[in-house]
């Protein structure tokens, strides 16, 4: 039988065995359009008063509604005009509202992304501004310690403004359980040194630290410590189907906004494996997540509860701006095909590098497949820069990634073994069941 898969801007079309176990998303059909939703939700919150209410008792100073970056594909377009007109009708004024993205360590923002993700009325008529983490200017202390006793400082047109809304896309995350709520705020509005716990050797080593699991997860504790020390006044948590079709919408305070969505999330896209699979294949969730191999590395890092010891994973991703920062880069040139050393170096005290988190999630992939069980196929880099990236490369030809996939799919194929395919991505996430058989 055939599948589609998103890669890059596109869909590829893949032929796998009948009998392969395959894992979607199963978010229920809406007809209600994602504005609807939008307004409905911020007029109907959890936990606290509606929207037009909480305003109402505003501090002096900017409404800040933050954004997620261009790495997340929620459809801004088709709700965001409304829901900032929504907030002029309390009587803000125009001149007193920002949109502030939160990139965290992600790079920031072009005119062109912005009028992609935003629509071209709200880039004309709102101020819209990058987090910058090392911008020391730009960040501000709060007062307390984070949940691990960190000194707490983030982006200062946050800490100062009149009302903080949050907004962001929940799904499955591969370290912090689930993304959206209070990771906006952290690592997406954080200094670089507020997050050298969240991305820390010690917490990423937490078997809590994983999809779907907030309890005990040190990432989410510390991320929730730093967003409650800050003070949030109203969020807005949003959910995708594999469409990207906005299909629920859960706004409020904090905590309870984040934990509704969660849990939808989690009825519709988390499912138990009993039986861990030979082969995995797995896309990279197209773009914008699969525009660096930074991102993909959630692709092949998800899937892992699915796949046997020692088995194989096929991961696939357009990488269209290659692989990611400056830092990431020398990272993984320094470290290629002896991760065991890079392991042992973020284990010193003090020794901290930016995304070098990306790495040590890599490395679970790595211990569980090594790097020739572990391939990834790409039409957007070199066969050069594959061989640093310590697995199994494969480089296509542009608009030829679907090919390149089938090939190296068959040829695992037939050595035999049972298949288990994530056409998705890390938006769908597999978990070890109870009663799990190797």
């Amino acid at each position: 039988m055939n599948i589609q898969a998103p890669a890059g801007r596109d869909e590829i079309t893949l032929r796998i065995p009948d009998d392969a176990e395959i894992f979607l998303t199963a978010y229920p059909v809406t007809t209600k359009p994602a504005v609807k939703l939008v307004l409905d939700a911020v007029r109907a919150p959890l936990g606290t008063p509606p929207l037009l209410s909480a305003l109402a008792s505003r501090r002096p100073g900017d409404v800040v509604v933050v954004v997620s970056d261009f790495t997340r594909p929620i459809p801004y377009r088709d709700f965001l005009a409304p829901l900032l007109a929504e907030i002029a009708s309390s009587g803000v004024p125009r001149s007193k509202i920002l949109l502030l993205v939160a990139t965290g360590m992600h790079r920031p923002s072009s005119v062109e992304e912005r009028r992609e993700m935003f629509g071209e009325e709200v880039v004309e008529r709102y101020r819209i501004e990058d987090h910058r983490a090392e911008d020391n200017l730009g960040l501000a202390a709060v007062a307390g310690r984070s949940a691990s006793g960190a000194t707490i400082r983030l982006n200062r047109r946050f800490v100062e403004a009149g009302f903080r809304i949050v907004t962001g896309l929940v799904e499955p995350h591969f370290m912090a359980g689930y993304s959206g709520g209070r990771k906006t705020v952290c690592p997406g509005l954080a200094s670089l040194d507020t997050v050298r716990n969240f991305h820390g050797a010690k917490f990423l080593a937490d078997p809590n630290a994983t999809n779907a699991v907030l309890a005990g997860n040190p990432l989410h504790e510390e991320a929730l410590s730093v967003s409650r020390a800050a003070g949030v006044d109203f969020t807005l948590n949003v959910v995708l189907d594999r469409t990207r079709r906005l299909v629920r919408a859960y706004a409020g305070a904090l905590e309870p906004a984040h934990e509704a969505a969660c849990e939808f999330v989690r009825a519709c896209a988390v499912w138990p494996v009993r039986h861990p699979a030979d082969i995995v294949l797995t896309g990279c969730g197209g773009y914008p997540l699969d525009a660096t191999f930074y991102q993909c590395v959630k692709g092949f890092v998800s899937c892992l509860p699915a796949v046997r010891e020692g088995g194989t994973v096929i991961a696939f991703g357009g990488c269209a701006e290659g692989v990611g920062s400056r830092e990431y880069a020398g990272l993984l040139k320094q470290y290629a095909g002896r991760f065991d050393d890079f392991m042992a170096e973020i284990g010193r005290p003090g020794v901290f590098t930016k995304d070098q988190w990306e790495l040590q999630m890599q490395d679970r992939a790595l211990a569980k497949v090594g790097a020739k069980g572990l391939h990834f196929v790409s039409d957007g880099l070199s066969a050069e820069a594959l061989t640093g990236l310590t697995l199994t490369g494969h480089p296509a030809e542009p608009g030829k990634l679907g090919p390149a996939v089938q090939a190296v799919l068959d040829e695992a194929l037939s050595r035999g073994g049972r298949l288990a395919v994530f056409p998705e991505g890390p938006y769908c996430v597999p978990e070890a069941a109870a009663d799990i058989i190797p």
